[in-house]
């Protein structure tokens, strides 16, 4: 019975539409679809400008919004979160073994960001959007791929005139010539590949994520049975002592203070990374801060509002860092960072030590 519904259901909403007029009059069910309701239908946005309604939105509102209905799935910055994709960054990393496909690198028309926000997102939520949150959202995204500045405003009027990085990585579909000849001919039955041999794991091509490991010895240098460790008591089983380097950092430091920092810094991790290996991610890394000036880290494109206020001389110290994270937005006004800051005085102080401990 349930599929005999969805088929005239279906029937239905074909012939409203008017793909298949003949079953009106065969089986009676639905009609042809007026003009004014096609034209309710027909949202999509084509790259020459067609279909955009009226409407403008900055970058500002845009990030409001995007932190109210976006950030969640796609991150605070357009850089993904969990399972969801990144919606920026990548770019030059199509002819890469694992190729970012964003905005910014794989997009050809800025019209396929505005049709798809306008027609899917929010996700489960879809078409709620107003037309001015479209347009703020699509210029928040342009400015996080830093192809717009911060004072950006997008609009129907020079909508057409923002060009996205691939636009000319796309071309016709030649596979009646190049592809289909090679896959019609007569199927390989015996001998057809070489055997298949495991190459790489998991593990060597980064995919696994890395989990701390603690090892415990006894004081003679013997290794405890799993079992054992469970079990042993505190004074007899003990983690491996840290490199003298990372203890000598340490010393002048509040080991409790340290800690607490170190479980402070869960908040930051996201965006930031330290330590032996650390890299720039969606934020820069942050080894070596205390004494730096601001936007020092190599490699990482910082805002311009980070670039301004490196160039009037900021330096990172204790007092800086503490009204850094504290009010991000209130010592660097119109930065790119979305953390709203730390208000507990004693937690600020905690991860200015951690910090400390990762600096010479």
């Amino acid at each position: 019975m349930s599929k005999c519904r969805k088929l005239i259901t279906t029937t239905a909403l074909i012939t409203v539409f008017g793909a298949v007029p003949a079953l009106a009059d065969t089986l009676g069910v639905g009609r042809l679809a007026l003009p004014e309701e096609i034209a309710a239908w027909d949202i999509a946005v084509m790259p020459d400008g067609r279909g955009l309604p009226e409407g403008r939105g900055n970058v500002l509102d845009g990030e409001d919004y995007w932190i109210d209905q976006c950030a969640v799935c796609h991150g605070d910055f357009a850089e993904g979160a969990g399972a969801w994709p990144a919606i920026v960054g990548g770019r030059g990393s199509l002819t890469d073994d694992r190729p970012e496909k964003t905005v910014e690198s794989y997009w050809p028309y800025l019209s396929t960001v505005w049709d798809y926000i306008n027609r899917s997102m929010p996700f489960g939520a879809a078409q709620t959007l107003e037309t001015d949150e479209v347009y703020a959202i699509t210029a928040y995204i342009l400015y996080s791929a830093g192809l717009v500045d911060d004072d950006f405003e997008l609009s129907n009027e020079n909508f057409t005139e923002i060009r996205l990085p691939n636009e000319g990585g796309f071309y016709l579909d030649d596979r009646a010539e190049a592809e289909f000849p090679e896959f019609t001919q007569d199927p390989c039955m015996s001998d057809c590949r070489d055997p298949v041999e495991i190459s790489a794991r998991a593990t060597d091509i980064d995919v696994t994520p890395e989990f701390p490991v603690i090892r415990y010895s006894y004081s003679d240098g013997s290794a405890p049975a799993p079992a054992a460790i469970e079990e042993a008591d505190e004074a007899s089983v003990q983690p491996e002592e840290a490199p003298a380097e990372e203890a000598i950092q340490t010393a002048s430091l509040d080991p409790a203070l340290v800690a607490a920092g170190e479980a402070a810094w869960r908040q930051c991790r996201t965006c930031h990374q330290l330590g032996d290996g650390a890299r720039n991610g969606t934020g820069p890394q942050l080894n070596d801060i205390i004494g730096q000036t601001a936007a020092h880290a190599d490699g990482f494109r910082y805002s311009p509002a980070f670039t301004e206020a490196a160039e009037g001389g900021l330096v990172w110290n204790e007092e800086t860092l503490d009204a850094f994270l504290e009010n991000p937005a209130g010592l660097i006004p119109r930065n790119r960072m979305s953390f709203r800051g730390v208000r507990s005085e004693d937690e600020r102080a905690a991860l200015i030590a951690y910090l400390m401990s990762y600096s010479n």
